[in-house]
């Protein structure tokens, strides 16, 4: 269930989505990306409660609005350039083929995408970005399946998760209250041990459900850099390309 609210502050209106779950048992969520405010709530939580959070956040908020405006609006992907892999610059070759299977594969260093030939422009701009993201997500979900089970012995509950990797628009991971992870498929594009922190704190909450001083407890024992690399994660996410 969504719903749309808005609040003032300092002559500014931030207008919000409110997204209620009954899986959500008290931790409301505020996150902004290019989509908009975003606040996960808890079925059962007033309209006064969300405005009374999102007005204490609203400095906040309006700070990473103004981030989010900056960022460069997307492009059609082309040969010539460059898309990020595992914190590096991957090149990037387009063609268009009606004799080839559509397709994403890493050639000589380089991410090869063969897309239909004889569509319109925007469906092959369309076309090249599916291709791509499928091509992230299938190796976004064997690196983290792997960094789970490196993990688990550490930070798991119980005989083992089921990994699912998703279009989160709004967040890196989360953690189900069936021990289900998700991740999003941007976690490919990360270093490594950015990519490394997000399923720590993913399997944190394992043992921990909210963000109380507890969790980041968890957090920080099994990963003394912890806060280093999460700022450092809001600092790259920034500059990453902005898909759908």
């Amino acid at each position: 269930m969504s719903e749309r609210d808005s609040i003032n502050f300092a002559g500014q209106t931030i207008e919000f989505e409110v997204r209620r779950s009954r899986k959500r048992r008290k931790t409301i969520q505020i996150s902004v990306n290019q989509n908009g405010v975003g606040v996960a709530s808890p079925w059962r939580t007033s309209k006064r409660e969300l405005r009374e959070l999102v007005t204490k956040r609203a400095q906040w908020i309006l700070e990473r609005m103004a981030e989010t405006r900056q960022r460069p609006a997307a492009k059609p992907l082309a040969t010539g350039d460059s898309l990020p892999y595992r914190g590096d610059d991957l090149p990037l070759v387009v063609q268009h083929s009606s004799l080839l299977p559509p397709g994403a594969q890493l050639e000589g260093g380089r991410l090869c995408i063969t897309a239909p030939a004889g569509l319109e422009a925007a469906e092959q701009d369309q076309a090249v970005q599916r291709l791509a993201v499928a091509w992230y997500r299938e190796r976004a979900a064997g690196w983290l399946t792997e960094s789970v089970a490196e993990w688990w012995p550490r930070l798991g509950q119980g005989a083992g998760s089921r990994i699912l990797v998703r279009d989160q628009r709004r967040r890196w991971g989360s953690c189900a209250a069936d021990g289900t992870l998700r991740f999003n498929w941007r976690v490919a594009m990360l270093a490594p041990e950015l990519a490394e922190y997000i399923v720590v704190h993913e399997l944190a909450h394992l043992s921990v459900r909210n963000h109380s001083p507890n969790f980041w407890a968890v957090v920080a024992e099994a990963l003394p850099e912890a806060q280093a690399r999460r700022r450092q994660l809001r600092e790259v996410e920034r500059t990453l390309p902005l898909w759908n």
